[in-house]
């Protein structure tokens, strides 16, 4: 998406246009699933005196509007990215922490009907898929295979 479209977006949300909004955009939209750490760091590039805070505040607005999607994946910090309104899910790799987006599984959204809705009118499934992705298992392979077997027999005392 370009600035222009995400200058439509603000102004429709009501939003002033900032360079730390756009620049925030824009970076998740080249490195989608990344964490408020990776965005702080890719963004200072362009703009060296963005605040952690700063960053966290446009996250969390943005994410509000739902112009962004945050996930937590286990065992990590909160990831964003501006692919939203399509109810995608995600895969992780449990070794590296690759994250690959899947599309809905079945149906339309929400793809996943709940046992119990608990009188909720569910609108999104939020599923997270893990397991390990093809690098790691080939270089656990590859060590494996290339690891000692057993005690030496036949040495020479």
């Amino acid at each position: 998406m370009r600035d222009m479209d995400y200058t439509r977006q603000l102004h429709d949300h009501g939003l002033r246009v900032t360079r730390q909004r756009l620049a925030v955009l824009r970076f998740l939209e080249a490195h989608p699933h990344s964490s408020a750490d990776t965005v702080v760091s890719g963004v200072r590039d362009e703009l060296p005196d963005l605040s952690m805070q700063s960053v966290y505040n446009v996250l969390n607005d943005l994410t509000a509007l739902g112009m962004l999607r945050r996930f937590t994946p286990p065992g990590s910090a909160a990831l964003h990215e501006t692919r939203v309104d399509d109810n995608h899910h995600h895969a992780v790799c449990m070794s590296c922490g690759r994250i690959e987006d899947v599309e809905c599984a079945v149906g339309h959204a929400p793809c996943l009907t709940p046992s119990d809705s608990h009188g909720m009118s569910i609108q999104v499934a939020d599923v997270v898929y893990q397991g390990v992705c093809a690098t790691c298992r080939e270089a656990a392979q590859a060590a494996e295979a290339s690891a000692p077997r057993g005690p030496s027999h036949g040495r020479v005392a």
